[in-house]
């Protein structure tokens, strides 16, 4: 088990890959943790590139803190984590929430970003008041009250008859209510259309077609705000198409990394 203690918050990493490799990191989606990426790094080359993931603040084995968050705060979190690593110049790849924090990072410390993937994200997510009920539903049931509707946005309805849809169910239920509410807050109070309009980096977009959170045209409006930006619809998949279709995932995802010479 790997933590790294960054000025009085914990945050759980885990390494993959090559140790010697040129660095790509991961940041998970609100409701789920590190293991999002499983399928997919097993997919991806074993030799070249080292894969780092962590857990975001309030989720898996990282640090609750008392809510709310805000996005600068997750922001701030990522930046620490790989100052502490020591890694520079990464492809970052965000999931959701992780996707505004990939977007805040490259705008503030574009030396840690040499390209985005934005997969399943957008520059605003929903509106405050839609983030205000779930909060206040939060606070009455646990994350327990939104779990089924959630996962309607979340899965296919294929893929919600699978024996696997019940992990990923029930790790989103398992997500600590803080955690939960303070990046709940962080979201609602993110807008990076401006910010992610004045960035100049590679960037991929990455969509799924039955995707109830974050819907393609959504995903696809935030990648074109950066000039010469990439954007690939996985169909039949939902809001984490890593978990529905890793091959093809992993496939775009690798072919835009040695796109970059990385």
């Amino acid at each position: 088990m790997d933590i790294a203690d960054l000025d009085g918050i914990r945050l759980h990493y885990h390494i993959d890959g090559d140790p010697g490799g040129a660095p790509v990191v991961f940041s998970n989606s609100l409701g789920t943790d590190l293991r999002l990426w499983d399928k997919v790094i097993a997919r991806l080359p074993k030799t070249g590139l080292k894969y780092i993931r962590y857990d975001t603040r309030g989720h898996g084995l990282s640090d609750s803190s008392p809510a709310p968050y805000s996005m600068g705060t997750l922001v701030r979190d990522a930046e620490r984590l790989m100052d502490h690593l020591g890694v520079t110049n990464t492809v970052f790849v965000g999931l959701s929430i992780g996707g505004m924090t990939a977007q805040g990072l490259a705008a503030k410390r574009l030396d840690l970003v040499r390209a985005l993937v934005l997969s399943n994200t957008a520059a605003r997510i929903a509106t405050r008041e839609i983030w205000a009920q779930r909060i206040a539903d939060v606070e009455v049931g646990g994350v327990e009250a939104l779990a089924d509707a959630t996962m309607s946005r979340w899965f296919t309805s294929a893929f919600r008859t699978t024996e696997e849809f019940r992990f990923w169910r029930n790790m989103m239920v398992r997500t600590p209510t803080e955690g939960y509410i303070g990046c709940c807050h962080a979201i609602a109070g993110t807008d990076f259309y401006t910010t992610t309009a004045a960035l100049r980096l590679p960037t991929l977009g990455i969509a799924g077609s039955d995707d109830g959170s974050t819907p393609p045209d959504l995903v696809r409006e935030t990648t074109d705000l950066v000039p010469g930006s990439q954007f690939h619809l996985i169909r039949k998949a939902g809001h984490l198409p890593c978990v529905e279709n890793p091959d093809e995932y992993a496939r775009v995802l690798t072919e835009f990394i040695a796109s970059q010479a990385h």
